[in-house]
């Protein structure tokens, strides 16, 4: 699931990028929980829990059926 997970990442890294963000797989646990590092303009940003749960966390959902939730690390 890790190779899904990171691909569908790769997809949506370019709208992070244009707002000077950016975002990192950390990890997948066999459970479907999946760890990431917002990074750039994202890590500290104060709409960052936004762009995690509904862009983010949303988007993996969709794109990677065994996605539960997703964290930040």
């Amino acid at each position: 699931m890790r190779d899904e997970v990171q691909a569908a990442l790769d997809k949506m890294r370019t709208t992070l990028q244009q707002d000077g963000g950016d975002v990192l797989l950390v990890d997948v646990s066999p459970e479907g929980v999946v760890q990431v590092q917002l990074t750039g303009a994202c890590q500290g940003c104060p709409m960052s829990q936004a762009t995690l749960k509904n862009g983010i966390e949303k988007f993996l959902k969709s794109e990677v059926p065994g996605v539960k939730a997703v964290l930040p690390v």
